[in-house]
């Protein structure tokens, strides 16, 4: 079936439903003449809209499938054209920086293969080192000024320790490699955060390559979460689902890497309308997410958000067409997370917004977004300015609204200064 079915097959359940266009309309929130126009073909309908229309007449994505395909794929192949090389960073006068990865035949040129060191017989230890309790500290600063500044201000910093974190690894450090991967981990968040995820999915290699030859099989599982979620932002269910049950496959994955696959895999679900497999892999994330509170080291994943798995419970029933059960779960998410971490309290405060919007609350949906416009601008976050550029258009249907009215210029401020 194609998207040219969907007018068609909507106005089927929804008469077999006994629902009136005017009925429902009122209950998905948008005008009767914009369903009607949906229905005979007029105008197209837009994945949102199949999502709440999906989750209103209870379809289990039969709906959903008709504007985007929705089938998991579950062994994705990794991407191709991420080596093991090297990188360079350089800095203008006005500031600006700009990040070049050096490929394994520029690296074999100059005679520097770090893996080739890392792959050696010679054992790994762990020597007591005074320095890299300051790298652990490093990382823990970058990731807290990750959370107000743009990410071509935290990227700077994280090359310098990764270069230097590289430098200790290859005499066989074993805790400055598992460092490095962290700090790669988090070097590829900000990559994918400034909009590169090309970029995002290079450093993900890299951790994943130093720490697979330093016995660490864990980072691995990790970065097909990463991939996951680069996956889940533009929007392929079936990718995301792939990679997340990919990262579930072994029993000897941490519980936190679990629970975090487990909730990426909830958010494919939630992509493709599926709400039983969804919150099936919500409990399973909750469950796992509990036992690994115990973990020690490092945190992997966000480390700013109280409970993670409320949170992307909130983001998934968005996703489902249920904006009113998100709304009500993202009040409560956003209301405990630190004030400090700015860059969280903005990825899910301008979600809560957008189910404000979505459930008819447009005044509370403004409120909300106005002072999220110029934090969005400041910490340059390319997935927050995505979902902002999305709330902007949900609002753009109350264009009457003098709040709606009032927030135009801002809006249009920072989606310009984003694009």
């Amino acid at each position: 079936m194609s998207s040219v079915e969907f007018g068609p097959r909507l106005r089927a359940i929804r008469t077999a439903r006994g629902l009136s266009l005017s009925e429902f309309a009122r209950r998905i929130y948008y005008s009767k003449g914009h369903v009607s126009r949906v229905e005979t073909g007029a105008q197209a309908a837009s994945v949102e809209f199949a999502r709440r229309c999906d989750s209103a007449l209870d379809a289990r994505g039969d709906l959903v499938t008709l504007v985007r395909p929705a089938t998991p794929d579950p062994s994705p192949e990794p991407a191709d054209g991420h080596d093991d090389g090297m990188w360079i960073m350089t800095m203008a006068a006005d500031g600006n920086s700009s990040f070049v990865p050096i490929g394994r035949r520029q690296v074999l040129t100059g005679g520097a293969v770090l893996l080739a060191q890392l792959s050696g017989g010679a054992a790994w230890a762990t020597p007591a080192d005074p320095g890299l309790p300051h790298h652990r500290q490093l990382l823990d600063a970058a990731r807290g000024l990750g959370q107000v500044a743009p990410p071509g201000v935290v990227l700077p910093m994280l090359v310098g320790q990764a270069h230097a974190l590289r430098a200790m690894a290859a005499d066989r450090h074993l805790d400055a490699a598992n460092l490095f991967a962290r700090t790669s981990e988090f070097a590829g968040w900000m990559a994918q955060e400034a909009g590169d995820d090309k970029n995002a999915v290079w450093w993900t290699d890299q951790a994943v390559q130093v720490a697979t030859a330093a016995g660490d099989g864990h980072t691995a599982a990790y970065a097909l979460v990463r991939r996951a979620l680069l996956a889940m932002y533009d929007g392929d269910a079936a990718t995301t689902i792939g990679y997340a049950q990919q990262a579930q496959s072994s029993t000897k994955t941490p519980p936190r890497i679990l629970g975090l696959a487990a909730q990426r895999e909830a958010q494919g679900h939630a992509i493709a309308g599926d709400y039983d497999s969804c919150m099936r892999a919500l409990d399973r994330a909750r469950t796992d997410m509990a036992r690994g509170n115990a973990e020690t080291g490092p945190v992997v994943g966000t480390s700013h958000v109280p409970d993670p798995v409320s949170a992307v419970t909130g983001w998934c029933l968005y996703d489902l067409g249920r904006p009113k059960d998100a709304a009500a779960v993202l009040d409560q998410v956003v209301a405990r997370i630190p004030i400090t971490a700015v860059r969280a309290r903005l990825r899910f405060g301008v979600r809560q917004a957008l189910a404000h919007a979505a459930s008819g609350d447009v005044d509370h949906a403004c409120s909300l977004a106005r002072p999220m416009i110029d934090q969005t601008m400041t910490v340059g976050s390319a997935t927050i300015l995505a979902d902002l550029r999305r709330l902007a258009t949900s609002l753009r249907r109350w264009n009457t609204h003098e709040s709606v009215r009032a927030l135009g210029p801002a809006f249009g401020l920072a989606l310009h200064k984003g694009a």
